[in-house]
């Protein structure tokens, strides 16, 4: 076998396991909802708190499910011979930044040139827009 073969199914088999873990807890966590539904008994602070951490549930509910999305799109990626590959550059993105983030499409340096982007695209818009948290604070 080449060491392409071993790592792609190496990588199937981690990516196929972090995926089966994250249906198993969004799964579980979709039952307990269920029943927690049930015991909506108890004063208003309670519900404040339970709405609270309702809330935060759900925000890593979605986050789980943006994961397994993004986990399947890195299999279908793997299936095509495209795992690997940075979107940008189209460089080998390394086996150990695979192994920490699985579906990474960019290598490190494109995802930092990305993520540099949209931080100015974003302090641009504030600026442009008027918005501060400072407004009496002159701009320069």
């Amino acid at each position: 076998m080449t060491d392409t073969i071993i790592r792609n199914e190496d990588l199937r088999y981690m990516l196929g396991e972090r995926r089966h873990e994250l249906q198993s807890a969004v799964q579980s966590r979709l039952s307990d909802a269920r029943t927690d539904q049930h015991k909506m008994i108890g004063d208003e602070l309670e519900h404040s708190d339970a709405d609270t951490q309702e809330g935060l549930e759900l925000s890593l509910l979605e986050m789980r499910a943006e994961t397994l999305t993004r986990i399947d799109e890195a299999l279908v990626r793997l299936d095509a011979g495209m795992y690997g590959s940075c979107y940008e550059c189209n460089s080998e993105i390394p086996q150990r930044r695979l192994q920490a983030l699985p579906f990474a499409v960019r290598c490190q340096a494109c995802e930092q040139r990305r993520e540099l982007a949209k931080g100015h695209a974003r302090l641009n818009a504030q600026h442009h827009s008027g918005f501060s948290l400072f407004p009496d604070v002159v701009r320069l």
